[in-house]
């Protein structure tokens, strides 16, 4: 459980609903359903003859029933977060992903009929005044054009969706939730959250008595897990093999707006740096006194520092790094502890990690913490507030490019969490402080990076073992994970048999296959654009700012041309990863150092 200061640091979800509750769920929903079938009345087979004023007044009231439906949901989904073990939060949940879909299939025809539309009529159509904040994403929907089915059949999978993959997703996440871990010396059992971070201590036994308990908790619900895994995955093969996309990643790429080569090239690049993990760990066993250090090992503090940091203090320390940079990122960070947009305390039956979601551009995003005063979270806060930003600032785009790809989407959030590292860093006045804090970075730079781009590799193995040999064991699961962990690892780390099963509590496998990579992307772009900052300093500032408030109105290429940057150059990744190299240098000097002070 939270310490009692962080009980109140609950998020206040009435502005989505007009302080309705979930009444104003189903009358947002009756709304947008009336608008819904009245646009369709007047616009099924037409979109062809519309001319430009006419195109822009159909997306402004698609927009304004995509922004009915997205209140609603993510009313929805967000109480369900708090408490998935709710059965009123689940049937809510389950009520609005029925009414939404009929939304959904009622509106379908617009996005074929707009796809259809010759190129030459199309590019005509979006040179018209009053599409503004559209313009990007109608250009961007027509690349779908070559993987969309009819009408009936999109229609029938967006129904048949409800009780198919997205019933499996939720299964997923309320198995996952309810997950309890036993823990020798607590008096009951905790959230899996607490009992991972149990493996940052500096007490060796205490980590690997709580990976043991943690491997205990997962062991339960496996099968179902790798049942439920396989499902997934063959769905996710035969919706490929109907929509023609050639790649088990491919459809991921076109969403985040990036080709299937450009991907390649940065998962290269990232493997070609796997040295770098495996110096930091080699060279963290030598500082735990180890001759190699276990899987359980990674997290541990190097230095036995396991400071901690009340909420109010974590809350000073974020809002004061981003006001510095600049009082725009300062104010509006400020709303999300003032208006209670922040849901932070450890909950049973709560949604483990932590995220920010956008909501709609009417309202305001929300951030869900679980913080447990660890210094680490300090860092999870700044980095979740820096999507948040990214989101508030973006709110002028609208709902259709208010959202960044996911390539793009972590930028502000490693940005943010950069600037409080920076200060963190700054105000170290020892060795061990010193390096704990560079430890501490460049770890989360290991798992932003080449644990992502790892996990990426167990993905394009899974998805492609379940395409050409059927359903895989859970045998065959825990081969597949292990052999992606050792590709990164080398004999760095040793990696224990009770490892084997870490794959099944890890969501992004389950509700949006091909995403981790994307964090890779969005790491190393953020470090430049950082860069960018101490080269330029203040007069940065402002490009960053136009950088946010761009949301997902331009190419991921043209965001990074804002920000001085050509994510075209084939060295890019190159160079981004240089950065993630002088952050493992420093590292090691700073272990050099405090070496130097041990006896003997």
């Amino acid at each position: 459980m939270s310490a009692p200061e962080l009980l109140d640091v609950a998020w206040n979800l009435e502005d989505l609903v007009d302080g309705q509750g979930p009444a104003g769920v189903d009358r947002l929903l009756d709304e947008a359903a009336d608008r819904a079938t009245a646009f369709a009345a007047s616009h099924t087979g037409k979109v062809a003859a519309l001319d430009g004023p006419g195109l822009a007044a159909a997306m402004r009231e698609l927009g304004e029933i995509s922004d009915l439906v997205g209140r609603a949901g993510n009313y929805a989904s967000l109480r369900f977060s708090a408490d998935t073990q709710s059965s009123e939060n689940g049937a809510l949940m389950q009520r609005f992903q029925e009414r939404a879909t009929v939304i959904e299939t009622t509106l379908l025809f617009f996005d074929l009929e707009w796809a259809a539309l010759d190129d030459d009529v199309a590019e005509t159509l979006l040179l018209a005044d009053g599409l503004d904040q559209c313009r990007h994403h109608l250009r961007t929907a027509r690349a779908y054009r070559p993987h969309l089915l009819s009408e009936p059949e999109e229609k029938l999978l967006a129904e048949k969706a409800i009780s198919g993959r997205d019933a499996w997703v939720r299964l997923f996440s309320e198995l996952t939730s309810a997950i309890e871990v036993p823990l020798p010396d607590a008096e009951a059992p905790v959230a899996l959250d607490v009992a991972m971070s149990r493996l940052q201590s500096g007490d060796r036994e205490v980590r690997r008595t709580a990976a043991e308990a943690v491997t205990t908790a997962l062991a339960p619900g496996l099968r179902t897990r790798a049942y439920l895994l396989n499902t997934l995955l063959h769905d996710k093969a035969v919706d490929d093999r109907l929509r023609g996309f050639p790649t088990w990643l491919s459809s991921r790429n076109l969403a985040n707006e990036a080709s299937d080569e450009s991907v390649q090239a940065l998962i290269e690049a990232v493997q070609g740096a796997y040295d770098v993990p495996r110096r930091w760990y080699t060279l963290k066993a030598k500082l735990l006194g180890l001759d190699r250090i276990a899987d359980y090992d990674r997290a541990a503090s190097v230095t036995g520092d396991e400071e901690t940091v009340e909420w109010q203090d974590a809350r000073d320390m974020v809002l004061g790094a981003f006001s510095d940079f600049s009082p725009v990122l300062g104010d509006t960070a400020a709303r999300f502890f003032d208006e209670q947009w922040i849901d932070a305390p450890v909950r049973p039956g709560k949604r483990g990690g932590a995220f920010c979601a956008y909501t709609t551009p009417s309202v305001h995003p929300y951030v869900l913490l679980n913080y447990t005063s660890l210094r680490r979270d300090v860092l999870t806060l700044a980095h979740e507030l820096g999507h948040g930003l990214h989101a508030a600032l973006a709110i002028p785009r609208g709902v259709f490019e208010q959202h960044t790809p996911l390539t793009v989407c972590e930028t502000a959030s490693v940005f943010g969490e950069t600037l409080v590292f920076k200060r963190l860093l700054d105000e170290a006045d020892t060795p061990q402080s010193r390096l704990s804090l560079l430890a501490s970075s460049l770890e989360d730079g290991i798992a932003t990076v080449f644990r992502q781009v790892a996990m990426n590799q167990f993905e394009h193995a899974i998805h492609t073992a379940r395409r050409e040999d059927g359903e895989l064991s859970v045998e065959r699961f825990g081969d597949l994970w292990i052999q992606s962990q050792h590709d990164l690892l080398g004999d760095s780390v040793e990696l224990t048999e009770g490892y084997r099963s870490w794959w099944s509590y890890i969501p992004h496998f389950i509700g949006t296959p091909g995403y981790v990579y994307a964090y890779a992307y969005g790491q190393l772009l953020a470090l430049s654009v950082y860069q960018r900052y101490e080269e330029e300093g203040e007069a940065f500032v402002p490009a960053y700012i136009e950088m946010l408030s761009a949301g997902g109105s331009k190419s991921p290429e043209d965001l990074g041309r804002i920000a001085g940057l050509d994510l075209t150059d084939p060295g890019f990744w190159t160079k981004g990863l240089e950065l993630v190299r002088k952050r493992l240098e420093e590292a090691e000097d700073a272990a050099d150092a405090v070496l130097a002070q041990q006896p003997g």
